[in-house]
Parts: structure tokens; sequence; C-alpha cells
């Protein structure tokens, strides 16, 4: 047991748990920091950009108004300052296919410079878009910021709205490293902060989870041991609680299993007694008449032939004891399946009526019998269902006085009801719950000579058959046995 109880760490639910907690939460950290970092940089981009158009287009409005009223000389001062304060880079390029190009005091550039150089080579796109009469913008890394820049161009309008030239505004995008490192500085703080959250969290989560299957498993243990009494003690409305309360319930069925597991030990142990009890007597009896036949102590005729009686009547007392318990037997076995066929009951009382007749004759007892109908049928056995009410109507006659009578009586309601009274001496009631057990004798005289297994037999019989037997009685009114079966409904064509 103790080299069961040593897991490894990493095959402990605890650490499974968190470890799949912890990869799924650092996940989920890492995917929110890029989805934010690339929303914020576009946020950035796209904020700056329009910033900057709407520079450019200012910047466009004063240079047709420096060109309108005559004041180019001023428009490079003017420039200047507007580079200084905004961090700009400022150029206005004269448009040489317009009618009226841009005065060269207003022009910082020359197109043929943007024209025949590699440096300004990306920027010809624009340049173009803004003769056409286009705003149009770029971003790319420039070498000299170290960094990403944004660069935009618009149309400078003449006379008639004659595009005249262009002008272009670059400018940085300023702390996107910055951003960058310090989200990232921001997700492995979160992550350890989130990490050392979970496991706190994880811990409560697995002990709650762990504890519950912990004492599971030492009630498997104590079942498997046979300590069928113990229960998980475990009240939980989840999965958990119904897997505790389902081993609740195997405790309980593996006592009463067990339990019937004690009593019939218990029963076969005293039915082996009963058996060698009841045979012990005859066989003693056998021995003893065969012994004093052998040794020729007995001379005399008769006498021979009463010790000859004696033997064959306890030979027959051992057949039907044998007999008795190999039906028994057969009966209590519940792979034996009686064979069923419809059998009309009024022609069962019939048949044993007439083989009851001679024994109810010697003490003047009358067989009363009393249908509500003419034909009561029903599944059964024909042989098993008179062998049952032929033990019970032998019973009857045997425990009745004379000039007495047995009335048996047959009802079909939802059931079939059948009832064999007597008016005999009754039983005592601390013996009514006995009489069906194998072996069980009353001191009555009358039960001298049976083997006790009639009245179990007969309960048998009755259970195979679906049905159910019952016994009322009271001493010196006689005893009343009922019987209820299913009934067997003819189908009328």
């Amino acid at each position: 047991m103790a080299k069961e109880n040593k897991v490894r760490i990493y095959n402990r639910l605890f650490f499974k748990l968190y470890l799949n907690y912890a990869i799924m939460l650092l996940i989920t950290a890492v995917l929110i920091c890029l989805i934010f970092m690339k929303l914020y940089y576009d946020t950035t981009m796209e904020n700056h950009r329009e910033q900057l158009e709407r520079q450019a287009l200012k910047v466009s409005e004063r240079i047709s108004e420096f060109s309108k009223y005559g004041k180019t000389s001023e428009f490079l001062e003017y420039l200047n300052i507007l580079e200084e304060i905004n961090q700009l880079d400022i150029w206005t390029i004269a448009n040489p296919d317009s009618q009226d190009p841009l005065d060269e005091n207003l022009a910082t550039n020359s197109y043929e410079e943007f024209l025949g150089s590699e440096v300004y080579d990306d920027y010809m796109k624009i340049i173009n878009s803004a003769f056409a009469n286009i705003m149009d913008n770029q971003t790319s890394y420039d070498e000299i910021y170290q960094t990403q820049t944004i660069t935009v161009a618009v149309p400078v309008y003449g006379v008639n709205l004659d595009v005249s030239g262009a002008v272009l505004l670059k400018s940085p995008v300023e702390g996107q490293r910055a951003i960058i490192t310090t989200s990232l500085s921001l997700l492995v703080f979160s992550s350890v902060v989130a990490l050392a959250i979970s496991f706190l969290i994880v811990i409560v989560f697995a002990t709650e989870l762990s504890l519950p299957i912990s004492r599971m498993r030492v009630t498997a243990l104590e079942l498997a041991a046979g300590n069928y009494h113990t229960k998980t003690g475990i009240k939980r409305k989840d999965e958990i609680g119904e897997l505790a309360s389902t081993i609740d319930i195997l405790s309980e069925k593996l006592l009463e299993n067990d339990i019937q597991r004690k009593n019939l030990d218990q029963t076969r142990l005293d039915f082996f007694a009963n058996v060698s009890h009841e045979l012990r007597t005859p066989i003693t009896v056998l021995r003893a008449y065969t012994e004093t036949l052998i040794d020729g102590m007995v001379t005399d005729e008769d006498k021979i032939v009463q010790y000859y009686d004696r033997m064959l009547s306890e030979c027959k007392s051992m057949e039907r004891l044998v007999g008795d318990l190999l039906v028994l037997s057969k009966m209590q076995n519940p792979d034996f399946a009686i064979e069923k066929e419809p059998v009309e009951l009024v022609q069962i009382f019939e048949d044993i009526i007439r083989s009851a007749s001679t024994i109810a004759s010697k003490k003047n007892i009358k067989i009363q019998i009393i249908n509500d109908q003419p034909i009561c049928m029903m599944l059964g056995d024909y042989d098993r269902l008179r062998q049952m009410f032929m033990v019970i109507l032998d019973n009857a006659i045997k425990f009745s006085m004379e000039n007495k009578t047995v009335h048996i009586i047959l009802k079909k309601t939802d059931k079939i009801v059948v009832t064999i009274r007597d008016e005999g001496i009754g039983i005592e009631p601390s013996e009514l719950e006995h009489i069906f057990e194998k072996f069980y004798k009353s001191s009555l005289r009358q039960n001298a000579n049976g083997s006790g297994l009639g009245l179990s037999i007969a309960r048998q019989i009755a259970l195979k058959h679906d049905g159910d037997i019952e016994v009322k009685s009271k001493l010196g009114e006689g005893s009343e046995f009922i019987f209820t079966f299913p009934p067997y409904e003819i189908d009328n064509p």
C-alpha cells in the first residue's frame, strides 16, 4: 500500500490541473497582448496619417495664398517655422506638366531631384498621385530617424484649380518601439501575477476535487477488504456527488449480498444437518433389523415378517425424503424454469379430490369445492400444481378431526384466488412464520411421519408459477391457505 501512494509530482492531479491552467492562461495573455499591440499600432498610424494630411492641406492652402498675393519671399520663413514647431520635413515641388507651375520661391525641391535620385525613389509614386490631383501616403522605415515614418502628399492648386505642385509632409511615428517594450513588460508582469493567483485558485479547486476522489479511493479499498459498512460520506450535487452516491449504493448492495451469502451458507449447513438427522434414524433402524436378522436372533416367522415390513417402511420413508429433497432442490434453482401451458384448475381439483377421498373417508371428512365459474384457466405445469394443492389438502385432512369439512374455493377477478380451509386444530401463532421452512415440523403427533418439506415444496411451486401463498390460522378453528395467481385469458376467435 505504501508503494501505491507514492505518486510522482507530474502524475498528480494538482500538477496536471495547474499546468493546463497555466498554459491556457499564458496563451490567452499572449494573444490579448498581440491583438492589443496590433490595434494600438494601427490606430496610432491612422491617427498620425490623418493629422499629417490635415497639416499638408493647410500648407497647400497657405502656398496658394502666398502665390495669389505675391508674398513668395515670406514663404520659406513660414515653412522653416512650421518644420521647427511640428518637427516635420516639408517639401514643396513644382508640377512640370502644369500650365502655371509653382514659383521658384515657393518650391523647396525640384521634380528632377526626386526623379533622378535613388534615395527619393520611393516618394515618386505619391508625388505623381498628388500631381494627378489624388492625395496619397506611404509608410516606411527611415534610416535617418531609425523608426517608422509616414509621408503624405497633397496637391497645390493654382489658377482655375490647376495642380501647380505638391506638398510632402514627412514625420516619424514616435514611441512605437517604446510601446511594444512597455507592452511586453506588462505582459510578463501580468502573467506572473495571474499565474500566482491561478496557483491559489488551482489549490482550492484541486483540493475540492482530489479530496473526494481520495476519500472514494479509501472507501473502495475498504469495500475490497470486505468492510461493507463503510460509506464515502460525500454529499455533493454534481458528478462527483453522483459517483460517491453510486459507491455508497454499491456498498449497500455488497452488504446485502454478504448477508444473503452468510444466510445461504447457514441455510446450507442447516440443510445438511437436517438431512443427516432425517436419514440417521431410518438408517439406524435398518441396520439394527438387518444385524438382528443376520445374527439369527429372530427365528419366529411372524416376527421376521414384521421386521421386513418395518424395513420396507423405512426404505419408503427414505425414498420419499430423497424425492422431496430432489424436488425442492430443483424448485429452488433460479435457472430452473417450469414448462407452462394452459391448465384447468377445476380439473386439477377433481383429480386431487378423487385421490384424497380415500384418506378423507377414513375420518368421515367431506371435501367441498365452490367455484363461481365453470372454467378457471391458468398457465402452469399440471403435475406441479397438482402436487402443490395435494400437499395442502393432505395436511388439511391430516390435521382435521373426524366428521369435519374441508372447503375449497375458486375465485377469479383480476387474479385467480384459490382457498383451502379446514376445520382442524389450527396452528400456533409462534409457528406460523416457520411452517414454510425446510424440515420444520411441529411437535404434533400428526407430523411424526412427515419429512418437513411439503410446505416448502408447495411454496416454491407457487413462486415458480408467479404466484403467492398466504396462511391464516386460529387455534381450535382451523387453518386457511390462500393462493393467488395471474389469470389466463382465452382469446375468442
